[in-house]
């Protein structure tokens, strides 16, 4: 198995079963419609490419594997190795994890705006995020709302991070005593390789406490 791995990542890499070195097989295959391996194996080589090209890229795959990629495996070290693991496991997941925040805070602004077009989602100052648990803001007249973005990888884990997020609920109470604001949790996830709001009910909520700090300021002025 872990042969015919090194074959096949050497033959992508090097695009030798690409249409332009053994033709368009999967086009080929279907006008030949055979009813054997032996009488495809025949039409392939009268009419796509001859058996001595195919040897060809067989030899080219040999030199490909035993000289170019046998040099750049021995020019790996250790410490390569390791510092290419720390890269996935830290600083690859931790860009990702931002692109993930940042894409859904967007569509949070954009499905707010369509109601209140002067509203802003910025992102929380450092303080905040430690001792509130809060990623983003929204400020109504000088009181503010919450929101903290969590990635899910599936929206049946959603029940879950609810019934975990306890340990939470004291420091967004925090919040809300200081800012007069709620905070709301707004879950992310990939819908077709896409980031997407996956509690989109989460919208609705965040336009009551909107408007319901707009009422309470308006109450305030006038009193």
């Amino acid at each position: 198995m872990s042969k015919e791995w090194i074959l096949n990542s050497a033959m992508n890499r090097f695009q030798l079963n690409y249409k332009r070195n053994v033709g368009a097989v999967s086009e080929a295959i279907r006008q030949c419609a055979p009813k054997s391996k032996a009488e495809w194996e025949q039409y392939y080589f009268s009419n796509i490419r001859p058996k001595e090209h195919i040897i060809e890229l067989g030899k080219k795959l040999y030199v490909k594997i035993t000289e170019v990629i046998r040099a750049e495996v021995d020019a790996v070290t250790e410490e390569d190795c390791i510092d290419y693991l720390l890269k996935m496991v830290i600083d690859r997941t931790y860009e990702g994890y931002l692109t993930e925040i940042q894409t859904v805070y967007g569509q949070v602004q954009n499905f707010l705006r369509k109601k209140f077009p002067e509203i802003e989602v910025k992102p929380a100052p450092d303080e905040w995020d430690r001792r509130y648990n809060v990623d983003f803001f929204i400020e109504i007249n000088g009181k503010y709302i919450g929101l903290q973005i969590k990635p899910v990888s599936n929206t049946a884990q959603i029940p879950t991070i609810y019934s975990q997020r306890a340990y939470q609920e004291k420091s967004h109470k925090e919040f809300t005593k200081e800012f007069c604001g709620k905070v709301f949790y707004v879950f992310s996830t990939k819908v077709n390789g896409k980031k997407r709001i996956a509690n989109m009910e989460v919208i609705d909520e965040i336009i009551r406490e909107i408007e319901r700090l707009k009422k309470d300021s308006q109450k305030s002025s006038k009193d």
